[in-house]
């Protein structure tokens, strides 16, 4: 069992004799360890995409090896790999909710679906540029994507691989990220230009462009389950949270998540719940962030290179996390919160805690104690809708 599959956390990556391991691993069982990780290897390239599926029991993964792959998360192994499709880099992966086909876009400029059981092509659908993302929508009919150079956003049906839709210059600069709402109703896209855009699928019109205080690229985007709000990351190495809902950015700003990271921000996703935020950087590590109290909770240490994605199981117990290190890590988190490293943080944090009830949505969430509880009576996502401490300066709509 190799020390470096246990977050540094608990222990280090050395054996007693200073040795360097790298043996192949599964769960860290030692008995020192805090935070359980496991290492899937498979890959030969990059990892670009991941995300739990099946209840949690299998994660999905996509690669610049030109392959995605299906694995067993209890045992780590790979049940299928999806190979022979693309030329080129997998840009992204995502999973049909019928849970029968598997999407993939990739720099050869084409959009597949595969078998999830079979491992076959179903339908390739031929693009105007590289593929820098995709997206499926929760009601199963639609696949968004994003392409270069000419900044496109392109919806085909998912069901024929026909395309439905193209925007050209979408954006001014590369799109880096798009992704449905949980509604099916909005793509949301964010792009190197640092700005954010919302596709209204109803009015085939853009609904929503707002010019992000951001200053770099915008990475990645996530919505929370409501949809009400979006999470953005970005080179600059913040985290902004976008009530999109009732528009209260355009006077207040975004609510920033800082300090989480030391490098770019490549990656977020928020739990099913929307209690916690999970985070990937370029500095190698994993963020998770307590949404109700608005603090970073744990970093998780290990990966050898960037982080590119990230995502958390139905039942928050789990992080999984993508690498240009050719590894996925699944982290268990489920007892973080009594590790002592993590308790020390949040007194270095000043965050012991207070659990009140929200006065607008009824929601018991938590705050700093040294935070008045007079004056905050709202959760972090209520108090988007009202001008206060943690808001920003206005930003530029643009019609």
């Amino acid at each position: 069992m190799s020390r470096r599959d246990v977050d540094p956390l608990a222990l280090d990556d050395t054996t007693e004799d200073g040795k360097d391991l790298e043996s192949v691993s599964l769960w860290a069982h030692e008995a020192l360890a805090q935070i359980t990780v496991k290492v899937l290897r498979g890959h030969t390239e990059a990892v670009t995409s991941c995300q739990f599926c099946f209840d949690d029991t299998k994660v999905l993964t996509s690669s610049q090896d030109t392959t995605a792959r299906l694995w067993d998360a209890e045992s780590g192994a790979t049940l299928l790999a999806y190979k022979g499709g693309h030329q080129l880099n997998v840009s992204e992966c995502a999973l049909v909710p019928d849970k029968k086909r598997l999407i993939t876009a990739s720099w050869d400029k084409t959009l597949k679906a595969w078998d999830m059981e079979t491992g076959t092509v179903i339908w390739t659908a031929a693009q105007d540029g590289l593929l820098t993302s995709c997206s499926v929508s929760a009601d199963g009919k639609y696949v968004a994507s994003s392409s270069d150079p000419e900044n496109r956003l392109c919806l085909t049906s998912a069901d024929t691989g026909e395309r439905i839709l193209q925007i050209k210059g979408h954006h001014k600069a590369t799109i880096m990220q798009c992704c449905f709402d949980p509604q099916s109703q909005h793509v949301a896209s964010v792009s190197a230009d640092r700005s954010i855009k919302l596709w209204d699928m109803v009015s085939n019109k853009t609904t929503l462009s707002i010019n992000s205080t951001h200053t770099n690229v915008i990475a990645n985007c996530c919505f929370t389950p409501n949809g009400r709000h979006l999470c953005t990351a970005s080179w600059d190495k913040s985290l902004r949270l976008w009530d999109i809902q009732t528009g209260t950015y355009r006077s207040h700003g975004g609510l920033v998540l800082g300090k989480g990271h030391d490098g770019s921000i490549s990656s977020c996703a928020f739990s099913s719940d929307a209690s916690l935020l999970v985070s990937g950087a370029y500095d190698r590590t994993v963020a998770v962030w307590d949404m109700n109290a608005v603090c970073r909770t744990l970093v998780l240490k290990g990966h050898r290179d960037w982080v590119t994605d990230v995502s958390i199981s139905a039942d928050r117990n789990c992080v999984a996390s993508a690498s240009k290190d050719t590894t996925v890590r699944l982290w268990n988190i489920e007892h973080a919160e009594a590790i002592p490293a993590v308790i020390e943080a949040r007194k270095t944090q000043g965050m012991g805690y207070h659990i009140l009830k929200c006065e607008e949505c009824g929601k018991a969430f938590s705050i700093s104690r040294l935070e008045n509880s007079d004056l905050v009576t709202k959760c972090v996502f209520c108090r988007l809708k009202t001008p206060t401490r943690y808001h920003l300066q206005p930003l530029q709509f643009i019609n």
